[in-house]
């Protein structure tokens, strides 16, 4: 019987960090799944091998309590009981009361309100020369998600420190820097919403939260639903945004006559999640390989978005790609809750902010986050050209 493939990728290198995909595109030629050693799990490197992943029943998202749990209850306590880290029928309860929630037209009734802040925030920018990420990708989703939330606009600087401090411990090895980082953050956050919480009980509003506190969850439940709305609220559509844009300008394009088209291609061409874990529940097989009972597998969603297979000129950024199945919000029963928002959001942002300033260009060298699992850039100087300032 022939030995399994293997495959000594550092996800964390320099390299790979900075430009994944040729790296990618190696592996992909020798195999579909492969043993990654260093990490103890299995890597996708296809699209269907990653599809498979996402969609067999066999293979869950299992939440083990980082070590040291007592240290980490903190942060275990927002993941344990989130749906994104649960299976059904745990993940169909969870998951049902936030989308009946999430889906009582809030995504509908926040578009006028998307262009309304797009064009405040347009307003206050220096068109010469000003950071897109924090003037305007970051500020606007947080601001959203939080409106639905039903929290106040003055919480949004401590949201977005929050949640960049959680989600650094989803990176490879994290340092104890970022571990102290999360779990003081963690602390913070739950607390914040707590407190929310209590004041929705006391005063009903039309809000998310206000709908999730008629769902007949358990408090710890509450916590951690809010808290992924709001990280995976607006962490996504930054970085989706930032890395499209990025694409875009580099290459001299403009979005497409279709801004939605324009935006399924930001989402596949340099994907914001780049790795999504499940563990096999039982033996089954992926790509050709043996996946065994408690081994875990990670779909690499940037690797699966790139597959020549699939997409026609898979490395090329097309505008006005047509057929783009990418797998960039997952697939099955974790599909992204949120998908409808963030295009929303992504399609109105991008909209105004090359009818507001056509001549956009890059100014300078994009500055990277550092980080691959949630792949994005820190800061971005964009302005007109001289002409039109």
């Amino acid at each position: 019987m022939p030995s399994a493939p293997t495959t000594s990728i550092d996800l964390g290198a320099a390299d790979v960090v900075a430009d994944p995909y040729p790296h990618f595109a190696r592996e992909r030629s020798r195999h579909d799944v492969a043993w990654h050693e260093p990490s103890g799990m299995w890597l996708t490197f296809t699209h269907a091998a990653a599809g498979a992943v996402l969609r067999n029943r066999s293979l869950g998202r299992i939440w083990l309590d980082r070590e040291p749990a007592a240290y980490l209850e903190p942060f275990n306590l927002l993941h344990r009981h989130q749906m994104m880290e649960n299976e059904p029928p745990e993940h169909t309860r969870l998951r049902r009361a936030v989308a009946g929630a999430f889906n009582r037209g809030h995504v509908e009734r926040l578009r006028p309100r998307v262009r309304s802040l797009a064009a405040s925030l347009l307003a206050e920018v220096d068109p010469a020369g000003f950071d897109v990420i924090g003037e305007y990708a970051e500020p606007l989703p947080v601001l959203v998600i939080a409106e639905l939330i039903g929290l106040s606009t003055t919480d949004v600087p401590a949201l977005r420190t929050w949640s960049q401090a959680i989600v650094r411990m989803y990176e490879p090895s994290p340092s104890q820097q970022v571990v102290d980082e999360a779990v003081s953050a963690a602390t913070e956050f739950a607390d914040h919403v707590r407190e929310h919480l209590d004041r929705r009980r006391r005063e009903p509003g039309e809000d998310l939260t206000t709908d999730l506190l008629a769902a007949g969850l358990a408090e710890d439940e509450l916590v951690a639903a809010v808290v992924l709305l709001l990280n995976a609220g607006h962490e996504a559509s930054v970085n989706v945004f930032g890395n499209g844009l990025v694409a875009l300008l580099s290459r001299g394009l403009r979005p497409g006559a279709d801004a939605a088209l324009t935006v399924e291609e930001m989402l596949r061409f340099d994907s914001a999640l780049q790795l999504f874990e499940r563990t096999a529940t039982q033996t089954v097989e992926v790509g050709g390989v043996v996946v065994e009972e408690g081994q875990k597998v990670a779909a690499l969603l940037g690797a699966a978005n790139r597959d020549p297979a699939v997409f026609a000129g898979a490395d090329t950024f097309d505008p006005g790609r047509e057929s783009n199945p990418h797998l960039a919000f997952g697939a099955g029963v974790h599909f992204c809750l949120g998908a409808p928002l963030a295009r929303m959001e992504l399609v109105e942002s991008l909209t105004a902010l090359f009818a507001t300033h056509p001549g956009l260009r890059l100014v300078g060298e994009p500055e990277s986050r550092g980080t691959f699992v949630l792949r994005g850039f820190r800061r971005v100087v964009v302005g007109t050209h001289p002409q039109e300032v």
